[in-house]
């Protein structure tokens, strides 16, 4: 016992020892705050700079570049440009095609989310609630709902490339599976040269892509679903609301941070739209500009007639025009009553 003693007084020793001093004797210095502070920064940042440096190099400065690009009249096959000012952008506002081209982008900005998100919220509100209702159970899904998401799902597992080449032949006039389906039920009347029509193949374009989304939205809406408590959906069925009731007043609120989120990324998608048409279309754009977007556009310009200071320009509006909408949709979707559960 009388050996622990000097190991007790040393443990009382420091333990007395005033705060922000490191150990003990004629070499001891008191360590700031704000020093600790310097200290635990400076071994982040240490792990930050690199990602943060290739983040600038590769992400940020292109934009940059693209910017600078926009003013000159570079080819984009040699070294040699000249800088045109804002020559280009004004060209911009007086080219036809690429007014059609982004009002084509505008088309399916305001038709693809609607369809896509509303058919994505009708699938997924049939399988989670829509069943008949089981013994104790207030609500339930369709049965087999598990293989109905897989088969909706499906497309998400396809490249998009694989996708349009699929309903590239779907809408064959000669051969294809639609006209070939119209002709065995009697329909040959109503066969089409779908892509050729330039009345009918942008909406080819607007079936395509919903085809391919709307699963994604259908399993991403019914895991939101999924998280709605089974309380509020039996307390609603006792006040006597049915199902469209029910979606309106119950379901729909609760899944307006996910629905928001969809609208975004839809939105984007329909600014983009450039593997569809430029694969499924006539000509990439065709027939007669009628299928004709932005990004489709740029790399006409870019890569077949060697214009990439223009093509440059047709990406500056295109990025104006997607962060007005995004910022737009954020704003719009930003609710004061937000409801939480």
């Amino acid at each position: 016992m009388a050996s622990d003693g000097p190991a007790v007084a040393e443990a009382t020793k420091e333990a007395a020892s005033p705060p922000g001093r490191s150990g003990g004797g004629r070499g001891e210095r008191r360590v700031s705050p704000h020093h600790r502070t310097y200290l635990k920064y400076r071994f982040v940042a240490g792990f930050l700079a690199a990602p943060l440096v290739l983040y600038g190099v590769l992400v940020v400065s292109p934009f940059f570049q693209t910017f600078y690009y926009s003013l000159t009249d570079w080819t984009g096959l040699s070294s040699d440009f000249a800088f045109v000012g804002l020559d280009n952008f004004s060209r911009l506002m007086e080219d036809e095609i690429f007014r059609k081209a982004l009002w084509h982008n505008v088309l399916l900005l305001l038709v693809l989310p609607v369809i896509t998100l509303g058919l994505g919220l009708f699938f997924a509100f049939m399988l989670n609630v829509g069943g008949r209702h089981r013994r104790g159970e207030a609500v339930a899904g369709v049965r087999g709902s598990h293989f109905y998401k897989i088969v909706y799902f499906f497309p998400q597992a396809l490249s998009i490339a694989i996708v349009v080449v699929l309903w590239k032949y779907i809408f064959n006039p000669v051969g294809g599976l639609l006209n070939g389906v119209l002709s065995a039920v009697g329909l040959g009347q109503w066969q089409q040269s779908w892509l050729g029509d330039p009345r009918l193949a942008f909406w080819c374009v607007v079936i395509v892509m919903v085809w391919a989304n709307v699963g994604f939205y259908v399993v991403l809406f019914s895991a939101a679903m999924g998280s709605i408590p089974r309380e509020i959906y039996e307390a609603t069925l006792l006040d006597g609301a049915g199902r469209t009731t029910t979606f309106f007043r119950v379901t729909l609120p609760l899944m307006r941070d996910t629905v928001q989120t969809g609208w975004v990324y839809m939105g984007i998608m329909a600014l983009d739209a450039f593997a569809v048409v430029h694969i499924l279309t006539v000509n990439a754009g065709g027939p007669a500009y009628s299928t004709i977007v932005a990004p489709v556009y740029l790399y006409n310009k870019a890569f077949q007639d060697g214009q990439a200071g223009y093509a440059t320009a047709v990406a500056v509006a295109l990025l104006i025009v997607t962060m007005v909408f995004s910022v737009a949709a954020m704003a719009f979707g930003r609710s004061k009553d937000r409801i939480e559960f």
